[in-house]
């Protein structure tokens, strides 16, 4: 699996977020700011992390992103994390864990294992069936990343962060 467009996808993320790091940008009413955004990305990294490894070592793996919709769970990681440039280098670790795990490491086999899978998003279920690996990679490279990296751009100050 070629794991490149993970990569950009994280670099796009943490470059973003590095770009609103001194505007202390103010989300929109009901909205994370980009310090909750990086806390959810990480522990949704984390539980991937988690993923891939129980394949990569023959146990059992399961999905479940619920812990990183809960708040309180999202507050905890910030403080561990010692803030926002805290979780832009635990994303950047993560990612190149990530990159190593998923990639070269597994097989296809290994990749098309169907994980047991529960998606939540805004409180309602998205996914609640088994997935193959491969498309938990993909959806994190190709939706859950860039769609956060927009929801971390949307803070920027006018006229900050591009067009």
């Amino acid at each position: 699996m070629d794991t490149a467009p993970l990569r950009d996808a994280y670099r796009a993320l943490l470059d973003a977020a590095a770009g609103v790091a001194d505007t202390d940008p103010v989300p929109p009413p009901g909205e994370w700011n980009a310090e909750q955004i990086l806390a959810h990305v990480s522990i949704i990294s984390a539980v991937t992390i988690a993923a891939v490894s129980a394949v990569a070592s023959g146990a059992i793996a399961t999905y479940d992103n619920r812990m990183a919709q809960e708040g309180w769970t999202i507050e905890r990681v910030i403080a561990q994390a010692g803030g926002g440039a805290g979780l832009r280098d635990r994303i950047a670790l993560q990612a190149d864990a990530l990159c190593s795990l998923g990639g070269p490491m597994l097989s296809d086999a290994e990749l098309d294992t169907l994980v047991p899978t529960r998606l939540v998003s805004n409180g309602a279920l998205l996914v609640d069936q088994p997935v193959p690996l491969r498309d938990l990679l993909d959806g994190l490279t190709g939706t859950e990343l860039p769609g956060h990296t927009l929801q971390i751009l949307a803070l920027a100050p006018s006229g900050a962060g591009g067009d």
